[in-house]
């Protein structure tokens, strides 16, 4: 490999092949120059630097290096798995240096590389790494994971922030290890991986599932593999992923679907939202019987949108700080529904929404004839707008957990 790049560098792997799409290519040339090495046909640094919170593919390159040197029956004498917030670098440097008794060849993973960066100039620990490189021990790798680095599948969006820790990285760890960018997975690289992952086990998936899928979970790869994997195992038999299918497995998809109906709902377009509605029912294997879970989630998404509005969220980057963990919406809805939120004039318009939502709550729970049309006037009546003289609906306990 050759010394540390640029974040400006282009790309040169290929689109396909053993490297996947671009948006995988540093992992798939990391992964290439392991196995490389492995078997002598390649040089290996004494040190890399996985750049990039991007999961997906840090567990790539992990799984590439434990392969290409890490023997199943010497794990526990040749691998260490090292924390800088808890463990100092020159205890780290100290573990490369010593040979072995057990194993021929040392793997080393060092995580917490931000404490390097984090009050003060640590001209010390920086020294050390300094004086090993010069001379370091050729029986050991090690692989320090940076994953305290954001990097977005285009570059030129990355915050400035990041920009200057990605440059002090390589002002300091890359002068002497390889730097390997892992950028965020695209949505078009995403669709490409979905696809080709599906061929290798022998199923077919459409290209509107392949693209539902990528989005209503965010090009989230390490989501997007565990779903396909249900999704794998529902239509083996039939040897192709549908639309359907993704609509119907998968969550996120479902909460897409129940997005697009709020979003009618909040431009006062009755027709579409009554559409819209007519869709969840009819695509849910629970039909009416799911009436109360619909309840449950109009509530949550309207909730939400008050708490934006409150607290005056303009940007999908605020909205992480508004919203609390447990209550936050896929990452796919963020934009949508700031943008919904912000059709509604005043505080006063969502807590009638949400009084409207107790109040068929509350019908449901009393087993009416026609769950449909209780659902179906509650839509009518939130896609409505509100008269201005209209007295305002009693107060109503609301019985969703949130």
């Amino acid at each position: 490999m050759s010394d540390a790049r640029g974040l400006d560098s282009a790309p040169h792997a290929p689109r396909t092949g053993a490297s996947g799409p671009r948006s995988f290519g540093a992992a798939g040339r990391f992964v290439a120059e392991m196995e490389a090495a492995a078997t002598g046909q390649g040089q290996l640094r004494a040190g890399y630097v996985l750049v990039g919170d991007e999961i997906f593919l840090l567990d790539r390159c992990r799984a590439a290096v434990l392969k290409a040197f890490v023997p199943p029956d010497l794990r526990d004498f040749c691998l260490s798995d090292l924390d800088l917030a808890s463990t100092s670098i020159f205890e780290v440097l100290d573990r490369a240096q010593t040979p072995s008794l057990m194993a021929p060849f040392q793997v080393i993973f060092v995580r917490g590389v931000r404490s390097l960066y984090s009050r003060g100039a640590k001209k010390d620990e920086f020294a050390a790494l300094d004086r090993y490189f010069r001379s370091p021990n050729p029986q050991a790798l090690m692989i320090f994971v940076a994953d305290f680095l954001h990097i977005p599948s285009d570059v030129r969006r990355m915050d400035m922030e990041d920009k200057n820790r990605f440059e002090r990285l390589k002002e300091t760890l890359g002068e002497h290890c390889a730097m390997i960018e892992l950028a965020r997975v695209n949505e078009e690289d995403a669709m490409r991986w979905v696809v080709a992952a599906a061929q290798d086990s022998g199923v077919r998936v459409e290209p509107d599932a392949a693209r539902e899928l990528v989005d209503a979970l965010g090009a989230d790869m390490m989501l997007i593999a565990s779903e396909l994997e249900k999704l794998l195992l529902y239509a083996l038999d039939r040897g192709r992923i549908t639309l359907g299918d993704v609509e119907t497995m998968v969550l996120a998809a479902k909460q897409r679907s129940l997005y697009e109906l709020t979003d009618a709902i909040s431009q006062h377009d009755r027709a579409r939202a009554l559409a819209l509605l007519h869709g969840l029912l009819n695509s849910s294997d629970a039909g009416e019987d799911a009436a109360i879970g619909h309840l449950y989630m109009l509530a949550r998404t309207f909730r939400q949108m008050l708490v934006i509005l409150e607290k005056n969220v303009r940007d999908s980057r605020a909205i992480w700080q508004a919203l609390w963990q447990g209550f936050r919406m896929p990452p796919f809805a963020a934009d949508d529904l700031i943008r919904q939120a912000r059709r509604y004039k005043n505080r006063r318009d969502l807590t009638r929404a949400l009084r409207l939502v107790a109040r068929a709550d509350l019908e449901l729970r009393s087993s009416p004839p026609d769950k449909r049309l209780v659902l179906e006037r509650l839509v009518y009546d939130l896609a409505s707008e509100p008269k201005p003289h209209a007295s305002a609906w009693a107060p109503v306990q609301l019985s969703f957990e949130s």
